[in-house]
């Protein structure tokens, strides 16, 4: 409950300082963009959420989002179906997409190996990745996980269990800044990034 503001606008304003990145100020700005904007944009915006919730789900193969039964890079018969890129999330896939530089398919590991927080390769999508390389026409695994500490140590553990298989293993440049993320990169340095990948 805010003091001095109806029960419905505290629950809104609650409800918008959960999600990532929104603080209290942010969530009370964006509460009183969309009380002052027209009903027909607030039922937009309420309508987008809940057919997303409802219409998007996990690619089996990939694990980046989907609507529908179909992914469309999975299904995408233009694609090359030799080199796969591995990301951590899928707004990284989004990422590397928007650089055009990779015209290949893609798997998400749905995070990185961080013994602090608890997260080991059996918490990631890596069993499912290695059942890809050994049943699809794989020749080149691209890692793109960030570079971080947890990053790099994911790459490595990748890179190890990869190799053996006859695959040649690339990591993405170090065009991106040590610490940062994929998603917040602008697409010249990402492209540059795959571009100049390099065998691990």
């Amino acid at each position: 409950m805010h003091y001095g503001l109806p029960d419905p606008i505290s629950r809104l304003i609650e409800s918008l300082s959960k999600l990532p990145g929104i603080g209290e100020k942010n969530a009370t700005r964006l509460a009183f963009h969309l009380l002052r904007s027209p009903q027909e944009f607030a039922e937009g915006i309420a309508k987008a959420i809940v057919d997303a919730k409802r219409q998007v789900s996990t690619c089996p193969i990939c694990f980046s989002f989907m609507a529908g039964d179909n992914c469309s890079i999975c299904t995408d018969h233009e694609r090359d179906k030799s080199v796969i890129c591995v990301v951590e999330e899928p707004f990284d896939l989004l990422a590397i997409e928007r650089s055009r530089e990779h015209r290949g398919k893609y798997h998400v590991l749905n995070g990185v190996i961080s013994p602090i927080e608890g997260v080991g390769p059996d918490d990631l999508k890596i069993k499912e990745l290695i059942n890809r390389l050994k049943t699809e026409p794989i020749t080149e695994v691209i890692i793109a996980t960030n570079p971080s500490v947890e990053g790099e140590a994911t790459a490595l553990y990748l890179a190890k269990i990869i190799k053996p298989l006859g695959i040649e293993v690339t990591r993405i440049a170090h065009g991106i800044p040590v610490g940062g993320d994929i998603e917040y990169v602008d697409e010249i340095t990402l492209g540059r990034a795959l571009k100049d990948r390099k065998k691990i």
